[in-house]
């Protein structure tokens, strides 16, 4: 089984610090076991995108890459749902 390293655009970074400490203490913790399972069952791929999926975390969206080459996923955005596809 591969571990995959976690990375995170620094607007993902920032948007994680602004949440309140529960939230982002969930959303944290889903996204860590992103480096486990990087496709967990209830991910979805985003239409129009070359390699973008995207998890729910309650009323949050974290929509990240995956480069299985590089074991690599990178954290690209965390939003609310009515922000996180604009």
């Amino acid at each position: 089984m591969t571990v995959y390293t976690v990375t995170f655009a620094r607007s993902a970074r920032k948007e994680l610090e602004s949440l309140d400490r529960a939230t982002g203490k969930r959303i944290l913790s889903r996204i860590e076991r992103l480096a486990s399972a990087p496709r967990p069952s209830g991910c979805r791929k985003l239409v129009g995108a070359i390699d973008l999926w995207r998890i729910r975390v309650g009323d949050y969206r974290v929509v990240y890459s995956v480069d299985d080459r590089r074991s690599l996923i990178d954290v690209q955005v965390i939003r609310h749902r009515r922000d996180a596809y604009r």
